[in-house]
């Protein structure tokens, strides 16, 4: 009887240090399962860990690159990459949309693979086999590019100051910037003049006279040179090109540029 004593406070002890459960003899005399002891640190066997019948099992978050909700450069060069390999005829956004998710179930389904719309690595590096890196205007195809500094002869009064290099277009008050948007310029043989201008004529619904196109929101600083809002670049981004306007594609904030600029507001196109 001692023995059995000293042997049972002994188990005990241990099980308190381990953190252990212990399942028994109920006093009805049935057996429960044996003792089972976890040690401190222990990783649970996949038989603990594994899901219930009938539900599937979570994918390693490691293996999702990107999913619907996500946003970046990644994401931005994934569409680029989707577009050139016929999945994906918008953007590129930069955000993970419900377009961008079906066009990556599509490219899924085509190579047998799970049709999850997810991002993961086999995806990624399938896509990658098939495309080239993207270019710049590749990856800012329909906008969205950051804007470069501005020129110094921005940085005093009212100025519509457009930068070719970035394809921006930035208003300036007193050196300070209202708003930001993407441009697109004069093709090879029409280019955009550079220099400093300024707004001389505004027309709110104007259709050019030389080439018969629509101009909402001119605004005219060189002969018939205007920043204008273009349908056909709200469509196809810097795939076209102008007559020698300045195209803008975002039509909110052309219509909220044109209430703000003024006749005689200064014009700056540089490079």
């Amino acid at each position: 009887m001692g023995r059995a004593i000293v042997a049972t406070a002994a188990l005990s002890a241990l099980l308190a240090v381990c953190g252990c459960t212990v399942q028994g003899t109920d006093a009805d005399g049935k057996h429960h399962l044996p003792v089972r002891i976890e040690l401190p640190g222990a990783k649970a066997s996949p038989s603990a860990t594994a899901s219930s019948p009938g539900t599937p099992s979570a994918k390693p978050a490691a293996n999702v690159l990107w999913s619907r909700g996500d946003s970046g450069s990644g994401v931005r060069e994934l569409q680029a990459r989707l577009r050139q390999a016929d999945w994906l005829f918008d953007g590129p956004t930069g955000t993970y949309d419900d377009l961008t998710e079906q066009a990556v179930a599509g490219f899924q389904g085509k190579r047998g693979l799970p049709r999850t719309g997810e991002t993961d690595k086999v995806t990624w590096q399938r896509l990658v086999k098939m495309t080239h890196e993207p270019g710049k205007w590749d990856l800012y195809l329909m906008g969205g590019q950051p804007a470069g500094a501005p020129d110094p002869r921005c940085l005093t009064g009212r100025v519509l100051c457009i930068d070719k290099t970035t394809r921006t277009l930035r208003w300036m008050i007193d050196g300070r910037t209202v708003s930001t948007m993407s441009v697109r310029f004069g093709a090879q043989y029409t280019p955009t003049r550079d220099g400093v201008f300024h707004v001389y004529w505004k027309a709110r619904n104007w259709v050019s006279t030389l080439y018969n196109s629509p101009m909402p929101y001119a605004m005219f600083f060189s002969g018939g040179q205007a920043v204008h809002y273009s349908y056909d670049f709200s469509a196809r981004g810097y795939a076209g090109g102008s007559h020698g306007c300045v195209n803008v594609r975002d039509e909110a904030a052309i219509a909220s540029l044109f209430a703000q600029v003024r006749t005689g507001d200064k014009v700056v196109v540089y490079w």
